[in-house]
């Protein structure tokens, strides 16, 4: 009997949590949906889109160029961080089912960018965004890579939010799992260093 009470308590709880979790994230995302930014969003979350592809793209032309091993391999870093960031969230967002706010509440939340009924969890442009922030920060530790940089991703989560197409938590995830894979993608890439430059 004890343990029904106690099983019962943990069930009423978890359930205010979520409640309160979630009305949280909404008023936020209404918050900052609000803010008339919108053009300067629109920017900053394509340039999501281009920059994480378009960076390691452009240090791998110049290292074969220039036939500079060192950026070669740094270009590969930051690409496979990069692609392993958006496939973890691409793949997480087949698995949940999170309506997107402009979709769950068009009374309190606009969409003021692309229209898209995927899942909403996760960010996949925060994703992309922090783990290239990450990887760089990582292969090139200079304040004046690191602070841009940390500027940059931070800024197209917000954005995200600005365009009423995600909520801080959705923005959250995407950012942890973006900087997970900049982190984890060192080791990765040891191996990876074995395979495709013999090292």
């Amino acid at each position: 009997m004890k343990e029904v009470r106690l099983f019962m308590l943990c069930t009423v709880l978890m359930t205010m949590v979520q409640v309160c979790a979630q009305n949280a994230d909404v008023n936020v995302a209404e918050r900052i949906n609000s803010w008339d930014v919108h053009g300067l969003s629109k920017t900053l979350s394509a340039s999501a889109l281009v920059i994480p592809a378009g960076l390691p793209t452009a240090m791998a032309v110049v290292a074969l160029i220039n036939e500079d091993k060192a950026l070669l391999r740094d270009a590969v870093y930051i690409g496979t961080a990069v692609v392993e960031a958006v496939s973890i969230s691409y793949s997480l967002k087949q698995l949940t089912n999170r309506r997107r706010p402009y979709d769950a509440y068009p009374d309190k939340i606009a969409s003021y960018g692309h229209i898209s009924h995927r899942s909403s969890l996760p960010s996949d442009h925060t994703a992309a965004a922090f783990s290239l922030a990450t990887a760089i920060s990582i292969k090139y530790p200079k304040w004046y890579v690191i602070a841009p940089s940390a500027v940059w991703a931070s800024g197209v989560g917000l954005t995200r939010i600005n365009q009423g197409a995600h909520y801080p938590s959705d923005v959250l995830v995407g950012a942890a799992i973006g900087i997970g894979c900049g982190m984890v993608n060192v080791y990765i890439n040891k191996w990876l260093n074995k395979v495709l430059f013999k090292e």
